[in-house]
């Protein structure tokens, strides 16, 4: 969006000297707040003595279109470590090579949200890159090219996040990054395992992987070749997947690092309850940790496991998953749990005596003495006010008598009525 009056875009020099200058960002000691940067020396700036800048720069939204004088952008963000330039109209990778190569400590670099789509990247313009350690792409629909031509120049590249960019496909490179740990690339179409898999030997050390919302149908390679395929791989996230077999999760056992796994929202467990979700996918994945950002206690593990064996014992031979044969050696065969209802009971029939007249009645026992007083007016013909209501237990009553029931407030649960039990019904004497 353009600023008004301001039809040619700003540039990154002059969105700093308004938004970090000693009046609109003063100057705070300690570590960590900022430094003060002066201008002597520098005859074209247009500040007037100095800027407060902190190390990590907030420039998000601003209509940033080119990077201004390269001299002051130099002497004034030596320091600066991290620049938010997401939201603004860069569009020009060789403006962005003007910002990142004078910014000698930049480690992190947010350009989510710039319109990149179709920029071609000179690799003179790249190279500016080579020190940035975790760089932010989201919403940006840059090539695939041009993002393994950034990695190329980025020897010590760590994070990457290239997420809400319509790839279907990506292209495999010879040139690994080996000091990546971690890619973030949700909100894609990347369906095909073929596209996945590919990057296996571009990002050897990745230690996340990060794809939710890309609708995978399947995991299609064999456990010898997934073995060697992702053998750092510590956290995968695939909620929303399209994933609808126990052979695909299965096949997650044979990354030979994998702690963390996170799959929700996949057409698998639509038909399972919650508790047969977690269950199952805990006993299909024996070596996880953690499922959905949940830490697995031993003890929830050795019930999942057992009620995985219990939730099959019925399957014919021919249709038991491997897992089951495994879980059977660990607890043997295991009978299954016998159904017992703790719910609460919601009604009781009770016999209710009221001066020689005995009449059955089926109570609601969620509630109170008042409630039941008015539900007995008219059984006995007595006014709320005019009756004294006791509850005869009729297992124990010869030992306790009736219990008068005293306290308006009080529900009928808590006296633990049960069929056949009796409501005396006394009338008030004047």
């Amino acid at each position: 969006m353009e600023l008004p009056g301001d039809e040619g875009g700003r540039t990154f020099m002059e969105v700093i000297s308004e938004k970090y200058s000693p009046e609109n960002f003063p100057y705070r000691r300690g570590p960590g707040m900022g430094v003060v940067v002066p201008i002597a020396g520098l005859q074209s700036s247009p500040m007037k003595d100095r800027l407060n800048l902190p190390s990590v720069l907030v420039l998000n939204g601003s209509g940033i279109v080119r990077a201004g004088d390269q001299a002051e952008i130099a002497a004034f963000c030596a320091h600066v470590m991290e620049l938010d330039l997401s939201h603004n109209r860069l569009q020009d990778w060789h403006e962005i090579s003007k910002i990142v190569s004078n910014i000698p400590n930049l480690d992190f670099l947010n350009l989510s949200s710039n319109p990149l789509s179709g920029m071609a990247l000179a690799p003179r313009c790249a190279k500016a890159f080579s020190r940035v350690r975790r760089l932010v792409l989201n919403n940006t629909q840059v090539s695939w090219d041009t993002v393994l031509g950034l990695i190329r120049e980025m020897p010590e590249l760590e994070e990457l996040f290239l997420c809400l960019n319509e790839y279907t496909a990506v292209t495999a490179t010879a040139v690994s990054c080996p000091t990546l740990r971690l890619l973030h690339i949700t909100d894609n179409n990347l369906r095909d395992w073929a596209e996945v898999r590919k990057f296996g030997p571009m990002f050897p050390s990745l230690d996340t992987l990060v794809m939710a919302n890309n609708n995978l149908d399947s995991i299609q390679d064999s456990g010898d070749v997934l073995e060697h395929l992702f053998p750092n791989l510590r956290s995968v996230n695939l909620h929303n997947s399209g994933l609808n077999r126990w052979e695909d999760i299965e096949k997650l056992n044979f990354f030979p690092k994998l702690e963390e796994v996170r799959l929700q929202g996949i057409p698998l467990l639509e038909t399972y309850t919650n508790t047969e979700r977690r269950s199952l996918m805990i006993a299909h994945l024996p070596s996880i940790t953690s499922l959905n950002g949940s830490v697995l206690t031993d003890g929830e593990r050795e019930d999942a496991e057992r009620f995985f064996i219990r939730y099959h014992v019925d399957y014919p031979e021919e249709e038991l998953p491997y897992r089951y044969h495994c879980l059977v050696t660990k607890y043997g065969k295991l009978e299954p749990l016998a159904e017992i209802d703790l719910r609460p009971r919601c009604h009781a029939q009770v016999e209710v005596h009221c001066e020689g007249k005995v009449v059955q009645v089926s109570i609601r026992l969620d509630q109170t003495v008042a409630e039941l007083k008015k539900r007995l007016r008219k059984v006995v013909q007595l006014p709320t006010n005019s009756m004294r209501v006791y509850y005869i237990d009729k297992d124990v009553c010869s030992v306790f008598g009736p219990e008068e029931m005293k306290y308006s407030t009080r529900a009928l649960h808590s006296y633990s009525i049960r069929d056949g039990d009796e409501i005396l019904v006394v009338p008030k004497t004047k």
